[in-house]
């Protein structure tokens, strides 16, 4: 039934059940809905029905719906449940999912929860909540399954049966030794196939692929992606196993540093959907464009300084929408070129003396082909080769420079530490929008008494 049921046709019928009381056939719809889809439901009710809705929910549903909502409406389930039975739920939600939505509450609220909290889940929380969130310790779950290293086959799969409801992740078992340390990984399948008596030992891979627990978050998905893992184990300086990362949590990562790579390229400022105010979305976004109107100003000094040229050759103003735009377009392509593989690719000497040459290749070939195309335009336009030729040389040498730009600007801040995003894509327009101005004109004037003769 649910199947051929549109997201509103759910909705209604939903809110049907809510009016009617209709606590059972409420489970039976919902019992074939995955938790995003729940989640979904919650989101689309009208508030005076949230209420009733917690109530017909299960414990285990409450908890798998928390952690599909974003924090405004986590924090407002906890407010209707109360204390007591927020921290009941809390008890069966995914640690790091929890740590997260702790960590956004103030530290009295924080303190009312864990002290209520079962004190294992509690000391827990605190040892996840007390690594920085964007790393591995603050990405990592506890809830996996280990084994040691002296374990058969047969009590491996014993253990896996007794805690499979417990781990987010039953294709590795981890191996460790007497002293807790992570000395190998066996999958699922390997036990599967393996004699019932094997020693684990036997059977396991001891090179284990692993991250420490201060790890940036970008590492570890650059990880994950790299060796196509469903999780890593995360372990600290003396190699004792910590916990582990999954592959959902790493594409939350990805989603989430995209998100913020495409804020900074785009200077629009950071937490702006589509349901920011727009006094809030102006404030976010100002600072950048109050930057970026001063640094045009200087393009507007430029234009004022070479009064004399356009006087003489009125016909220059027709090219510089053209030779601006061309030049401030490649430098953010290259822009994105190089934030999108410095995420993805080790930046070593090497690497980066490669890139810039290629972009000099690239902006070579663009420069000479739109170069020769907008040198015909003009002379056929015109019937000026000379302006032509200005035209051309002009657009050649502004395409090869905003091409650098779009390279060497973000390299140098990855260089110093600086995220390569903030080199955003209006701020390296609008330098290249002066860079080009300067050599349009200062070529022209060169050539001002061709043009005028």
């Amino acid at each position: 039934m649910v199947i051929n049921l549109t997201e509103d046709q759910l909705l209604v019928l939903v809110i049907k059940y809510l009016k009617e009381s209709k606590r059972g056939a409420l489970q039976a719809l919902l019992d074939e809905l995955h938790p995003y889809d729940v989640a979904q439901l919650y989101r689309g009710l009208p508030e005076k029905h949230h209420h009733k809705f917690l109530t017909f929910l299960t414990p285990d549903q409450i908890a798998d719906l928390i952690q599909e909502l974003e924090y405004d409406l986590q924090v407002e389930i906890l407010h209707r449940l109360g204390i007591e039975r927020s921290s009941k739920i809390m008890n069966l939600m995914d640690n790091d999912d929890l740590a997260d939505l702790l960590n956004e509450l103030s530290v009295d609220r924080i303190q009312e929860f864990l002290e209520i909290m079962k004190d294992e889940e509690s000391e827990t929380l605190q040892t996840l909540m007390s690594y920085p969130a964007d790393t591995a310790g603050g990405l990592m779950t506890n809830q996996f399954i280990w084994i040691k290293e002296n374990y058969t086959v047969r009590q491996a799969v014993d253990k896996l049966k007794d805690y499979a409801s417990f781990s987010e992740n039953i294709y590795y078992l981890y191996v460790i030794n007497e002293d807790k340390k992570l000395v190998g990984v066996v999958s699922y399948r390997d036990l599967l196939i393996a004699p019932i008596d094997e020693k684990i030992e036997n059977i396991m891979f001891s090179r284990v692929v692993s991250v420490r627990v201060d790890t940036d978050q970008e590492e570890v998905a650059q990880i994950i992606e790299r060796y196509d893992f469903i999780a890593v184990p995360v372990v600290d300086e003396n190699q004792t196993l910590l916990g582990i990362i999954t592959v959902d949590d790493v594409l939350d990562v990805v989603i989430r540093e995209a998100n913020e790579d495409i804020e900074k390229l785009s200077a629009s400022g950071k937490d702006i959907d589509f349901n920011t105010p727009a006094l809030t979305a102006s404030a976010r976004r100002l600072p950048w464009l109050i930057l970026l109107l001063f640094i045009g100003i200087v393009s507007g000094s430029i234009i004022s300084g070479f009064e004399n040229t356009l006087d003489q050759v009125v016909a220059l103003i027709f090219f510089m929408p053209m030779i601006a735009g061309m030049t401030g377009n490649t430098g953010t392509q290259s822009l994105a070129v190089v934030v999108r593989g410095i995420v993805t690719n080790p930046v070593d000497k090497k690497t980066v003396v490669r890139l810039i040459l290629r972009e000099l290749r690239v902006g070579l070939i663009i420069g000479i082909i739109c170069g020769l195309l907008i040198l015909s335009i003009a002379y056929i336009w015109q019937g000026s080769f000379t302006l032509g030729f200005v035209v051309g040389v002009s657009l050649l040498i502004t395409l090869i420079v905003g091409t650098l730009a779009g390279t060497i600007i973000p390299l140098l801040l990855y260089r110093f530490g600086v995220d390569p995003a903030v080199a955003s894509g209006p701020l390296i327009t609008t330098l290249n929008d002066i860079f080009s101005l300067m050599i349009y004109f200062g070529i022209a004037t060169a050539f001002l008494s061709q043009l005028t003769g």
